[in-house]
């Protein structure tokens, strides 16, 4: 796993329609544990692969536990 750099309003792939994912295959399931590892590093509850710099329609989110 990798922790990937977020990126900001004004890039370029937050304003392009995101592809749509058609296959489970190992680096898309790279993809999101390098999502899932960045999204804890910001302390953050939820990142799209727009904002890690890849445009497809893939979100990872984090729930707490239920007590």
């Amino acid at each position: 796993m990798a922790i990937r750099k977020i990126v900001y309003i004004g890039d370029d792939v937050l304003r392009t329609k995101a592809r749509r994912v058609r296959d489970f295959n190992a680096s898309l399931h790279q993809l999101l544990d390098d999502m899932m590892e960045t999204m804890e590093d910001a302390a953050g509850v939820g990142l799209a692969a727009p904002q890690v710099g890849v445009s497809e329609r893939v979100v990872v989110i984090h729930l707490p536990d239920d007590e």
